[in-house]
């Protein structure tokens, strides 16, 4: 039988096939359950749907105080290579905004089949290679659907400090134009600097990829996604709030009091002296031009309840943090 083009299936449905086939041969338990939140009225606008996500690190996976909850098999390449493309492709984003990928050339040959070109970006000095079998360098990554939007320039960004000296962290900024109407608009993804005692480097990085995107955007809408590493209460937040780019928290818009959900990543792990520690915090954000664009949905975070008890990861989510989705209209 010969299949007309219109019969045939799109390249990111037969991908998300072949996803389930090799998730049902493991017995692997579905991913968590998630669903939009409507905030704004959709109406016939145009709209492209983007993704910010914190992956997860192979080589961070490892260690015995790591993710003590996890199941060992949870966490192999094998079981999690499924789940993380799963995520990625399971709403179908027009744009994927990714922090530490350190499995680059994977997600392009496996993306590639979707339709998704890619862009990386590594660390100068990437943790992973402190690690046997390691996957090389991690960093951050866009890939985007070349049948939504059309790549117009990028470039790659080593975040600095106060002394305008170069750090361990990057980002990516991105020009696209919309296929269907032709509207610009820029993309940045960052990841700022881990750990508790570094609230000074992140919001220093911020001000200056800010300083950045304010010489790059022009009047052009611009989002920018992340792995902030800072909760709303550090400086570097307020920063981005009172930014002269006019930029608003996409998932602050979930509650009528503005509030950022009460969690992006939820995690136990181990201490030396055999105990366990755990970090529930919200971290990670999607900002936008409120006046340039406007986001008309948002994916919701699961419930403590539908998490369960291990937290993250799990069999039934391969990273410590939760993926971040929403709807954008590009504004006139």
């Amino acid at each position: 039988m010969i299949l007309h083009a219109s019969e045939r299936q799109h390249p990111m449905e037969v991908l998300k096939n072949k996803l389930q086939e090799d998730i049902s041969k493991r017995n692997l338990p579905p991913l968590l359950d998630r669903n939009f939140i409507q905030t704004e009225d959709e109406a016939d606008r145009v709209k492209f749907r983007i993704m910010q996500w914190n992956i997860l690190a192979q080589a961070l996976t490892q260690g015995d105080d790591n993710f003590i909850r996890c199941p060992p098999e949870a966490l192999k390449w094998d079981n999690r290579q499924l789940r993380v493309v799963e995520e990625l492709v399971r709403f179908s984003p027009s744009i994927l905004c990714l922090e530490e990928v350190d499995m680059f050339k994977f997600l392009t040959d496996t993306l590639g089949d979707a339709g998704y070109k890619g862009i990386f970006t590594p660390k100068p000095h990437s943790p992973c290679h402190k690690f046997v079998n390691n996957m090389g360098s991690d960093g951050c990554a866009v890939f985007y659907q070349t049948d939504m939007v059309e790549l117009l320039q990028h470039d790659s960004i080593v975040l600095r400090d106060e002394d305008n000296e170069e750090t361990n962290q990057v980002s990516i900024l991105c020009k696209f134009r919309l296929k269907s109407n032709k509207k610009v608009f820029y993309v940045s993804v960052c990841h700022l600097k881990a750990k508790a005692g570094f609230a000074t480097l992140r919001h220093q990085q911020g001000k200056y990829l800010l300083e950045v995107l304010k010489k790059r955007v022009g009047s052009h809408p611009v989002l920018i996604c992340g792995d902030f590493n800072a909760s709303p209460k550090e400086p570097v937040y307020t920063e981005f709030i009172g930014s002269d780019l006019g930029l608003t928290s996409a998932y602050s818009q979930l509650t009528p009091a503005r509030q950022e959900p009460k969690y992006t990543t939820w995690k136990i792990r181990g201490t030396n002296d055999g105990q366990t520690t755990e970090s529930c915090k919200t971290i990670d954000y999607i900002w936008y031009s409120t006046d340039k664009a406007s986001i008309t949905s948002v994916l919701d975070i699961p419930s403590p309840e539908v998490i369960g008890d291990a937290r993250l990861p799990s069999y039934s989510y391969p990273s410590d943090h939760f993926s971040l989705v929403c709807d954008v209209v590009i504004k006139s």
